[in-house]
């Protein structure tokens, strides 16, 4: 789930649709929508700049996470893999959904993968996973159940657990970039995180963070399209002269300085390496079970939400509030999912930072089409985004998990306590217990029980009762040895 409202500016009024020009506008239907060749091409250039942060920031999250082998991903690799990723799921979206909406790997899902999944089997098991995911996806779709499953749960419900991905993606960034450190437990105190080194915040690493946290902020308030990523390229030069200057002990996973040759051949070393049934030995059926659920239901509700708001500014909803042609971007989006995990780049997913390219006026395909030319070209740009520190990229991460909280808690009915409660436990059991499983399964079950408690439980779906008795049962495992 990655997010961002930096660059998403006012849209122009469409024009009057006209009769097709060629063969191309008559394929994207370009007139149709009012738009024109001009106004796609700057859409898809300014979505690519809004969102190709995440070409640095997933192998970052992904990189410095490992497996219970205690193997770790190659850098370079999942570069390649996440930027492929991206290009061809945007490119299907732009061809086959013909609308505006670019897809990458999706912040908060890549959390799952690397902190929840990978410590408890192999890489390949944990990529296995996200194919599962996906395929359940796209036969949810096909099937079409995948909007009677999106009803079940709530939207307050729905907004907490966003809010929480965001706040889990915040922390994440902190402990990443050095500004908030764990408290050995050899200290014997009760307090598990600390600010800086001992309480402080010390060296020139931490200072780039700061400095590229404020910048960021500021290119958002200022509604500077593709402010993150103007942020990461400036503070990763920042660095790089302050590597050259000052004596650094370590930069963590990754030290700024400008490589040999920027330009080099793709390394695909990552594709195809996936196990799909691996990781239920490893774990367990239930365990396994719990997890693929987790992982689409981060991608299905991120998904969804992205697709209806990104439509909606495009102004592609019909007057009964319908999306013509949903199910084939749902479709895409399912066959995206599956793919991210097949390249080990982690699910794949729509990305807000589609509505940049929609401020530019992007109404059709063709700006998926352009946005996913550009991602094919970063293919053979690995070295530049491998020289970037996670101290100028981290701060993404907490600028994101602002603006999906700003995007989302105002729609919780915070008088409700019934479903305020179960949203407030959603959005705060996932930083806090490091988990965004946890904070999904609680966040369910309390849902399930306030309204029972309150008289209310016929207004519970069926399925949100079941799926809350899995979270019972999979929590009580252990007491019962069943792990």
């Amino acid at each position: 789930m990655s997010t961002t409202a930096a660059a998403k500016a006012s849209s122009p009024e469409p024009k009057v649709p006209q009769e097709p020009s060629s063969g191309l506008d008559r394929f994207f239907k370009i007139s149709e929508r009012g738009s024109t060749v001009a106004r796609e091409v700057r859409g898809g250039f300014a979505t690519f700049f809004a969102m190709a942060y995440i070409i640095v920031l997933n192998p970052i999250i992904l990189g410095s996470a490992k497996d219970m082998y205690g193997h770790q991903l190659d850098s370079g690799q999942l570069v390649t893999a996440t930027v492929l990723t991206a290009a061809f799921s945007t490119l299907l979206m732009g061809v086959i959904g013909n609308v505006p909406i670019a897809l990458a790997a999706g912040l908060g899902v890549n959390t799952v993968v690397a902190l929840q999944l990978a410590p408890r089997m192999s890489w390949p098991d944990a990529m296995g996973m996200v194919v599962l995911a996906g395929i359940v996806v796209m036969l949810l779709v096909a099937t079409g159940l995948r909007e009677r499953v999106m009803n079940a749960v709530p939207v307050g419900l729905r907004k907490g657990i966003a809010i929480g991905i965001g706040l889990f993606i915040m922390l994440i960034g902190l402990v990443d970039s050095g500004f908030v450190s764990r408290i050995p437990d050899a200290a014997h105190t009760t307090v598990p995180l600390q600010l800086g080194t001992g309480g402080h915040l010390l060296g020139w690493p931490v200072l780039v963070f700061a400095l590229g946290t404020l910048l960021t902020l500021a290119l958002i308030i200022r509604k500077v399209p593709g402010a993150i990523l103007i942020s990461i390229v400036v503070m990763t030069i920042v660095a790089m002269v302050i590597n050259a200057v000052a004596d650094i002990p370590s930069w963590g996973l990754t030290t700024p300085e400008w490589p040999g040759n920027p330009v080099a051949s793709p390394d695909f070393g990552l594709v195809g390496e996936v196990s799909l049934f691996g990781g239920f030995a490893k774990v367990g059926y239930l365990t396994g079970a719990l997890f693929v659920f987790t992982v689409l239901l981060s991608c299905f509700f991120d998904a969804m939400g992205t697709i209806l708001g990104v439509g909606d500014e495009a102004k592609l909803i019909d007057k009964d509030g319908n999306f013509p042609g949903i199910n084939k971007v749902l479709l895409v989006d399912g066959l995206a999912v599956a793919s991210g995990g097949a390249t080990s780049s982690s699910a794949t997913t729509c990305f807000v930072e589609s509505t940049a390219g929609v401020g530019e006026g992007a109404r059709t395909g063709l700006a998926s089409v352009v946005t996913g030319g550009l991602f094919s070209v970063a293919l053979f740009l690995t070295p530049l985004a491998t020289m970037v520190p996670s101290q100028a990229a981290t701060p993404a991460l907490l600028a994101v998990g602002f603006l999906i909280l700003a995007g989302s808690i105002k729609d919780i009915d915070w008088a409700d306590y019934t479903i305020a409660v179960p949203a407030f436990l959603a959005m705060t059991m996932m930083p806090f217990t490091y988990s965004i499983t946890n904070g999904i399964g609680i966040g369910f079950i309390s849902f399930s029980v306030l309204r029972l408690a309150a008289g209310r439980g016929r207004e519970v779906p069926v399925a949100m009762y079941v799926v809350s008795a899995i979270f019972v049962f999979y929590y009580a495992m252990p007491a019962l040895g069943l792990t």
